[in-house]
């Protein structure tokens, strides 16, 4: 039986590169794989998935409405998909998070969804907290804060690195508007934001 699986982290843990490696394994062994990357991303450009240490790929563009389920279901009756995978997955909408359980309980597709767990006022993003609730198994993937302990929290800064409090909850950007950092910096710094 297929899974729907949620790996989250902070800000440059490595997602996309974890999500390409896994993707390549699959296409190495001759299967085929369907990759999607949120429109409202355009840092690497439409419809791509790059990382930070260059790798990159063409992807599915994925825009709000899209139904997934729908989209998936046709490309599986055209050529048989092993595995589906979705990229900057905070940015999906709850229904097609539902609709990603259903292409794994249905269609019998693995899907493996990267993305932030949170965003830089520690709330939950509504794609995450649906992957969170619906996600057969939920993997941390691991990176560390200046200080060595665990970074867990996305830090957003201003150009002259303070913290910022306030503002639009999605503002796409890499390590000149975010910084990963463990809870006690983030708090500290939040604090000094005041």
């Amino acid at each position: 039986m297929a899974k729907l699986y949620f790996y989250y982290a902070a800000m440059n843990a490595g997602k996309s590169t974890v999500l390409l490696q896994s993707s390549y394994n699959y296409q190495e062994r001759g299967m085929r794989t369907l990759m999607f990357a949120p429109v409202l991303d355009t840092r690497a450009g439409y419809g791509r998935i790059q990382s930070r240490i260059g790798l990159a790929s063409d992807a599915l563009p994925l825009r709000a409405d899209d139904d997934l389920l729908a989209v998936i279901r046709a490309e599986h009756a055209r050529s048989p998909v092993a595995c589906v995978f979705v990229d900057e997955a905070q940015f999906i909408s709850p229904a097609q998070v539902r609709e990603l359980a259903e292409v794994a309980d249905g269609l019998n597709i693995p899907v493996l969804c990267y993305g932030l767990r949170t965003d830089f006022q520690a709330k939950l993003f509504p794609g995450s907290a649906e992957l969170l609730a619906l996600a057969d198994d939920l993997i941390e993937l691991k990176t560390i804060c200046h200080c060595g302990r665990k970074a867990t929290m996305n830090l957003r800064v201003a150009a002259d690195g303070r913290a910022v409090r306030e503002g639009a909850q999605v503002e796409i950007g890499g390590n000149d508007r975010y910084v990963a950092v463990c809870r006690r910096h983030f708090k500290e710094a939040i604090a000094a934001a005041s």
